[in-house]
């Protein structure tokens, strides 16, 4: 048992709604290659999350092997919703750790996800600017192709 599935799921859920997994709880033991071929990551990547604390501690065979669960899958999907919200390596690592350390470290979590999501929402603001730029100069040039008469700019 990893130290993440020895954290109940009422202390941290992982990930926002659970994905269908490979194998069903209890014969989920994944080799590395087969958690690369499911997530996307790369064996590097795998076992430098590992090596900094972002990836708790995973289990290995009797002859060295990584397995993984499907806990880890969770937990390597919420890490990949956290780094698409742009929070550094660092801030991660914190949260694991936060995580691991129990109940009593709540508040500070929230705190530390709470500022991701404004830093989220600040940058969906400014795409949402962008965006109207965009659209602005999309609709210009459209115009401007059906009135060829007209200066472009």
């Amino acid at each position: 048992m990893t130290v993440m599935e020895s954290t109940s799921a009422a202390t941290d859920a992982c990930a926002s709604a659970p994905r269908a997994h490979p194998r069903p709880e209890g014969q989920d033991r994944y080799t590395i290659s087969e958690v690369v071929a499911f997530t996307g990551l790369t064996a590097h990547t795998l076992r430098w999350y590992e090596r900094i604390g972002l990836m708790p501690h995973v289990d290995r065979s009797h002859t060295g092997q990584r397995r993984f669960t499907n806990r880890d899958l969770d937990w390597l999907a919420f890490v990949g919703k956290l780094r698409l919200t742009g929070m550094p390596v660092a801030d991660m690592v914190r949260y694991a750790e936060l995580l691991r350390e129990g109940e009593h470290t709540f508040e500070e979590r929230q705190e530390l996800l709470e500022a991701t999501r404004r830093d989220v929402m600040t940058r969906i603001a400014e795409l949402q600017d962008t965006l109207a730029v965009l659209d602005y100069k999309i609709d210009f040039y459209a115009s401007a192709r059906r009135a060829p008469e007209r200066p472009c700019g």
